[in-house]
């Protein structure tokens, strides 16, 4: 009697099942190319969505699919950020940047500080932004001279910041540093004085036209 193989056990059908195993295993090693974010579960369990969860952590995903250490912004606040930017120019001795700088973490509002505290500061303000007036906001290419509460706040939601701040717990505000390159000390060579080197400015940022100090700060 002839026995009559099962098209399970046939070589074609053997061949479909690995190949079926093999792209569930490499389905675990790369996430879908809409997911957003990589969500593990309890029991150890992996999904994909393109919604930031609520009620349990994700981790963000880059456009590539590996996963970004780095990137802790909900996806919504990412894609406003990088159309519009926000950058503070602001002083120590300054209520009106204090006020400012409120503002923007109360609501959330991820951004770039440049410190204005010296003359070499005060020159490169003048040369950037046209001003000697603090504090000054860059949402995108828009100017705001000054702090006004209601003008700030109509144009981060013209932009499209979040009304409160869905930042994670874990943010952490970065710190604000000199609007002008500051002055490096280069170690001398042997036999020769110490001296001082400047960096050059970008190629965006034109030397600053000779002359006396600027005035001082407006506020």
């Amino acid at each position: 009697m002839t026995r009559q193989a099962s098209p399970s056990s046939s070589p074609t059908a053997r061949r479909i099942a690995w190949l079926g195993g093999l792209l569930l295993a490499l389905g675990g090693l790369s996430s879908p190319a809409w997911a957003l974010y990589k969500v593990v579960g309890p029991d150890g369990k992996v999904t994909y969505t393109d919604r930031a969860p609520a009620n349990q952590a994700a981790q963000a995903l880059k456009a590539n699919g590996s996963v970004s250490s780095t990137d802790t912004l909900p996806y919504e606040l990412q894609k406003v950020v990088s159309r519009y930017p926000v950058v503070l120019f602001s002083s120590q001795v300054c209520a009106p940047c204090d006020a400012g700088r409120q503002l923007l973490k109360a609501r959330g509002v991820p951004f770039t500080e440049k410190s204005v505290s010296t003359p070499e500061d005060a020159k490169a303000l003048q040369r950037t932004e046209g001003t000697e007036q603090l504090p000054v906001l860059r949402i995108g290419s828009k100017q705001l001279l000054g702090y006004s509460a209601t003008d700030w706040t109509s144009y981060l939601d013209a932009a499209g910041y979040p009304a409160k701040s869905v930042l994670p717990l874990n943010h952490r505000w970065a710190t604000a540093t000199p609007l002008a390159p500051v002055a490096v000390k280069v170690a001398p060579a042997s036999g020769s004085s110490e001296v001082e080197s400047t960096p050059q400015p970008s190629p965006a940022a034109p030397t600053a036209p000779a002359g006396s100090t600027p005035p001082g700060f407006r506020f």
